[in-house]
C-alpha cells in the first residue's frame, strides 16, 4: 500500500514491526526482501514519485569547499526511488581483497568477508536489473568474446573484469505495483523522520518522530527501525538526535558523519594502442540476456598487495572535451550543449574553462566540419538512449586512432576528519542542516599514479601500446571536479571496534539494540566500485536478519 502521509491524523502512534527511512535502492530492496515474512512494514519516504521543490531543498546546506564537493542537494533526490531516479546503472561488485584490512590503505578491514555478501550479490543483480551475476567478459559473453586489446596479456593488470549496466532501473517506478499490492507493506509519502528517540537509558529506539511540510506531525513506535536514507542523510538524522545522546544516536565515540569518502576520479594520460582500431574493444558489448558490459584495466589483488596500492579500475576514454583540439563533433556539441545538461553530468563537461568567442568559434567549427559523426550521434542517441527501455549507458565514439586518454576511478583511503556534521541553519522542518567537509590524502593520488605506472609497464611489456602522463599535474587532472557525484560513502561505518565504527556486523548501531542503517554508509572502505549493487546486496543480507532475529523474539 502506497499513501501520502497526510493522510495520518496529527498526533497519531504508528505501530510496525519494521520502520524503515528511506525509499531509495537501499530501502526498496529491504522492503522487497521483508515482504512475506510474516512482518509488518512500514517505509517513510520523504518525497513523492515526482521531483518536488520544497521537498528537494530539505536537503540543502553547507560544504567547506565547492571545488572539492558539490552543495548537499546536489547528486540526491528525495523522492521515491531516491538516487536511482538519476544515477547511470553502473553495476559492479566489490573485489574480495576490499574487505581485507590491507597495510596499504588506513582503517581498512570489513567485519565481514566477501564470501558473506557473495549469496546476496545474485538478487541484487536482478533487482537492479542488471542481467546474470557474471563479471568475467569470458564467462559472460562467452569463449567466441575478442579480448579488450588484442596482443595484450598480463598477470599484473586484468582487462577481462566488466562493469554491468541496469536499464538503469528506477526503484521507485519499477517496483511501486509490488510495494501497492503487498498487505504487509505500508509505503507513506511526503512522510520526513525528523528524529529518533531512544528510551531514557538509550539502549533502544522508543519512536521516530515524523512530519509532513504540510504541518502534520506524528510518531512511529517499530520494533526495529532502519535508517536507509543514504550517507548524508543518515548521518544528519543521527547526530540530531540528541535528547538522550547529547553527542547523537549511536555517536559515543564521535565517529558518526566520520570517514566520509566518495571516489577519486578524472581523465588522465594518452594512451596509444598500437595495432588495428578493430583491435580494441573500448566500448559497450551486449550479454546474450542483452544487458550492456564494458571492460576496464584493474591491477590483479596480488600485485596491489605487493604494490602497496589501494583499489582502482581505468577504463578507455575520449580526450579532454573542453579543448576543441580534439576536433570532434560530438564531442564540442556536447560542450556546446552542456547547459542544456543536467547538474549531475554537466558538471564533468564543464571544467571551469571560460566560454569566449574565439572557443565557442572552434567548438562551432567542430561540429560544422564533422556533420557525418555528429548525425550519426544523434542517431543512436535518440533510438538507443532517448527512446529505448535499456538505455545505453553513455557517449562512446567510433575509434579511428586508437588514441584514448584513461578515465580512472579509484578508491580514497578513510580518514577521520574527512566528515559530515551540523550547523545552527535549520529547514523547513526545524532539523538543522549538514555540513560537508570531504578530504583526500596525498597518498590517494599517489596509489593512483603507481597503478598508472603499472599500466604503462604492462602495455609497454606487451608491445600492446604507450602510456604518458604527467605525474606533476596528476592531482590536477583527479581533483579537476572534486569528489566523484553522488557516491555517499562511510559515514557510519561497519566494524567490530565500537571506537572506531558506528554499525556491528548485521548492521546493527553499537549503543541500541533495535537500531540499523542500510546503505553505503555502512561501507568501512570505497574500493573501486560505483557502491549500488553492493548497498542493496547488504539490504538484502540485513533483511534476512531481521527476519530471524525479529521471529525469534515474536
Amino acid at each position: 500500500m502506497i499513501v501520502d502521509a497526510n493522510t495520518v491524523e496529527s498526533g497519531s502512534r504508528l505501530a510496525a514491526d519494521v520502520c524503515i527511512v528511506g525509499g531509495g535502492a537501499a530501502g526498496i530492496s529491504l522492503a522487497l526482501s521483508l515482504s512475506g515474512q510474516g512482518l509488518t512494514v512500514l517505509l517513510l519516504e520523504s518525497g513523492r514519485t515526482t521531483p518536488h521543490e520544497a521537498t528537494q531543498a530539505l536537503y540543502e546546506g553547507e560544504v567547506s569547499d565547492e571545488r572539492l564537493h558539490s552543495p548537499p542537494d546536489k547528486y540526491r533526490q528525495r523522492r521515491m526511488g531516491g538516487s536511482t531516479t538519476i544515477w547511470g546503472g553502473r553495476c559492479m561488485p566489490l573485489d574480495p581483497i576490499d574487505f581485507e584490512t590491507r597495510s596499504q590503505v588506513p582503517h581498512s578491514g570489513w567485519p565481514i568477508s566477501f564470501d558473506d555478501l557473495l549469496p546476496f550479490y545474485p538478487q541484487a543483480n536482478a533487482l537492479a536489473e542488471a542481467g546474470r551475476f557474471s563479471y568475467d567478459a569470458e564467462e559472460a559473453l562467452g569463449p567466441a568474446a575478442q579480448p579488450m586489446i588484442r596482443g595484450f596479456d598480463s598477470p599484473i593488470v586484468r582487462t577481462n573484469g566488466l562493469e554491468r549496466f541496469s536499464c538503469p532501473t528506477d526503484f521507485g517506478t519499477r517496483y511501486a505495483r509490488r510495494l501497492q499490492v503487498a498487505s504487509d507493506v505500508k509505503v507513506l509519502l511526503g512522510a520526513n523522520c525528523t528524529a529518533v528517540r531512544l528510551e531514557a537509558d538509550g539502549q533502544d529506539v522508543r519512536e521516530l518522530e515524523v512530519a509532513t511540510l504540510a504541518g502534520k506531525r506524528f510518531c512511529v513506535a517499530p520494533r526495529a527501525t532502519v535508517l536507509a536514507a543514504g550517507g548524508l542523510e543518515t548521518a544528519r538524522l543521527l547526530l540530531a538526535s540528541r535528547d538522550v545522546a547529547p553527542a547523537g544516536v549511536g555517536n559515543e565515540h564521535d565517529v558518526v558523519g566520520r570517514y566520509y569518502m566518495c571516489h577519486v576520479a578524472g581523465n588522465v594520460g594518452t594512451l596509444v594502442l598500437n595495432g588495428r582500431p578493430n583491435d580494441v574493444r573500448h566500448g559497450y558489448e551486449v550479454t546474450p540476456e542483452g544487458v550492456y558490459c564494458r571492460r576496464r584495466f584493474a591491477v590483479a589483488a596480488s600485485e596491489q598487495r605487493r604494490h602497496g596500492l589501494a583499489n582502482a579500475v581505468a577504463r578507455l576514454h575520449f580526450p579532454r572535451i573542453t579543448d576543441p583540439c580534439h576536433r570532434n563533433g560530438v564531442l564540442s556539441g556536447l560542450f556546446l550543449a552542456r547547459g542544456l545538461i543536467s547538474y549531475e553530468y554537466g558538471k564533468r563537461l564543464n571544467d571551469g574553462t571560460r566560454m569566449t568567442p574565439g572557443l565557442y568559434a572552434r567548438h562551432l567549427f567542430n561540429v560544422v566540419a564533422d556533420p557525418i559523426d555528429t548525425t550519426a550521434f544523434l542517431a543512436h542517441w535518440v533510438t538507443r538512449r532517448t527512446l529505448a527501455q535499456r538505455k545505453f549507458p553513455s557517449v562512446i565514439l567510433r575509434n579511428r586512432t586508437n588514441r584514448f586518454s584513461l578515465e580512472m576511478h579509484g578508491e580514497q583511503a578513510p580518514r577521520a576528519d574527512s566528515r559530515i556534521t551540523l550547523v545552527e541553519k535549520t529547514d523547513a522542518l526545524g532539523m538543522p542542516q549538514l555540513r560537508v567537509d570531504w578530504r583526500y590524502s596525498s597518498g590517494d593520488i599517489e596509489s593512483v599514479g603507481r597503478t598508472l605506472d603499472l599500466i604503462a609497464q604492462e602495455l609497454e611489456r606487451s608491445g600492446a601500446g604507450r602510456l604518458d602522463y604527467r605525474r606533476e599535474t596528476l592531482e590536477e587532472d583527479l581533483m579537476r571536479f572534486g569528489a566523484y557525484g553522488g557516491h555517499h560513502i562511510g559515514t557510519a561505518r561497519m566494524g567490530s571496534d565500537v571506537r572506531t565504527s558506528v554499525v556491528d556486523s548485521d548492521c546493527r548501531v553499537h549503543s541500541v539494540r533495535n537500531l540499523f542503517v542500510a546503505g553505503s554508509a555502512v561501507f568501512p572502505t570505497s574500493g573501486q566500485a560505483n557502491p549500488t549493487l553492493t548497498l542493496v546486496a547488504l539490504s538484502l543480507r540485513l533483511g534476512k536478519h531481521l527476519s530471524q532475529r525479529l521471529e525469534l523474539t515474536s
